[in-house]
């Protein structure tokens, strides 16, 4: 499909927030900008928690009979 761009993975968001932290701790970036940036961070904050929680759906654990079967919210086996 021509023209539809790659979403960044969670290593380029996280990449991408420390950029946005180190120009947001920048003490001559105008306050204007500064605003811009934080709108910025907060969406690329919003997708890594939605990449994480999808990551976490996707976690299973291979049971003593060999199946696998996705992981309690606090990791351990439901017994």
């Amino acid at each position: 499909m021509a023209g539809r761009k790659k979403e960044p993975g969670l290593e380029e968001n996280f990449a991408r927030l420390e950029e946005i932290i180190e120009r947001l701790e920048d003490d001559g970036i105008p306050l204007e900008e500064a605003f811009r940036v934080y709108g910025e961070g907060m969406t690329v904050l919003k997708k890594c928690s939605d990449q994480i929680d999808r990551v976490e759906k996707q976690v299973l654990k291979l049971t003593a009979e060999g199946r696998l079967e996705e992981l309690d919210h606090d990791g351990r086996e439901e017994v």
